[in-house]
């Protein structure tokens, strides 16, 4: 199969043929027909991430259909379409048997633990408990950030972060985690205030449902101030969707008191220790909360919402390319990021047509 290679972190990517892969016993391989570009692939790439072993394929958020099923798997055949989360669970340790699969202690996911997605074809493990079935009438471009991006915006919105119709909600960086936080809070009540340094994304942000736009750029002191007088006092629940030290002291700053902070975006050690004001937590009262994906059997009712329409994952697709091009759009994600999600369509040509 034809897969993004890179042999040394940092170092270009390259196309190249590799072998296909089979499908361990409890697994299936997945042939992608889309998958997202995020800025977690950019910090694998980099090797601010444990456990990657050179040569690698990046590359975590997909749709596709089963080729190919291992003896085990009882739930899955050739043919079905499928997503599935980021974080792959066992479905045997403490954690998975409490339900909070997102965080099993025995997790795989691909494009870090093993090959990922920048591939015609991916492995993935423990299908039974990891697969989740994609409908018809949803594209794979659509699908596949329902693997990673919008799946993990849907938990830190609704299951951690509790939001409630009527309150201030602000999501700090509207990349893809941050603008589907935007369209979720709005689409459950919430007044949504965006935070980003782009003017192309917190336009889309807009178009989703934001009720405020703040251009961290223009406020060198600091957008936290222009969101607590926005808001009246501060929001009810701030999300860092960006993973910085200072979106992560904003979003927290940013909050009125008893507030919610849940930190969405990754903080790697390379991007340094974020300083937490933590003088400001106490004395507010205020809960600081971690988000990690989504476990499968919590998509029902989030998929419920985009199959009537109530949620637009596919108006955060902005731009599809193929192989060929992803690459230098891996490498892209270190500078400023584009507006809104780009797919990598395996099945594309670098001019847009779709090979045979």
């Amino acid at each position: 199969m034809r897969a993004v290679v890179f042999e040394e972190f940092g170092q270009e990517a390259r196309v190249r043929e590799v072998p296909d892969p089979i499908p361990a016993p409890q697994g299936v391989v997945v042939r992608v027909e889309a998958t997202g570009l995020c800025r977690s692939d950019w910090h694998g790439w980099m090797g601010h991430d444990d456990g990657i072993t050179l040569p690698h394929v990046p590359g975590h958020e997909l749709a596709g259909v089963v080729e190919a099923v291992g003896s085990g798997v009882v739930g899955w055949r050739p043919g079905d379409r499928v997503t599935v989360p980021f974080v792959c669970a066992c479905g045997r340790c403490a954690a998975c048997a409490s339900g909070a699969q997102q965080v099993c202690e025995h997790q795989t996911q691909p494009g870090f633990t093993h090959w990922g997605s920048f591939a015609e074809y991916v492995a993935l493990e423990h299908a039974d408990v990891n697969l989740v079935a994609v409908p018809e009438e949803l594209s794979f471009a659509t699908a596949a950030g329902l693997g990673c991006r919008f799946a993990t915006a849907f938990r830190a919105v609704v299951g951690q972060g509790r939001v409630a119709p009527g309150e201030w909600v602000t999501v700090h960086g509207c990349g893809g985690v941050g603008l589907s936080a935007v369209m979720i809070a709005a689409a459950a009540g919430a007044r949504v205030v965006a935070v980003d340094v782009s003017a192309a994304a917190l336009d889309l942000a807009k178009s989703f449902g934001a009720a405020a736009c703040v251009d961290a750029s223009a406020h060198p002191e600091g957008s936290d101030a222009v969101v607590r007088d926005i808001t009246g006092g501060g929001a009810h629940l701030s999300l860092d969707a960006l993973g910085s030290p200072l979106t992560c002291a904003a979003s927290v700053r940013s909050l009125r008191r008893r507030g919610r902070h849940v930190q969405v975006g990754l903080l790697p050690t390379a991007v340094g220790d974020p300083a937490v004001p933590m003088a400001r937590v106490i004395a507010l009262e205020l809960e600081i909360l971690g988000s990690h994906g989504m476990a499968a059997h919590d998509y029902p009712p989030m998929m419920d919402l985009v199959r009537a329409g109530t949620l637009r994952p596919d108006l955060l697709v902005t731009s599809a390319i193929g192989l060929a091009d992803a690459p230098a759009a891996l490498a892209a994600m270190g500078g400023a990021p584009g507006a809104g999600v780009t797919i990598i369509e395996p099945g594309r040509t670098r001019h847009g047509a779709f090979s045979a």
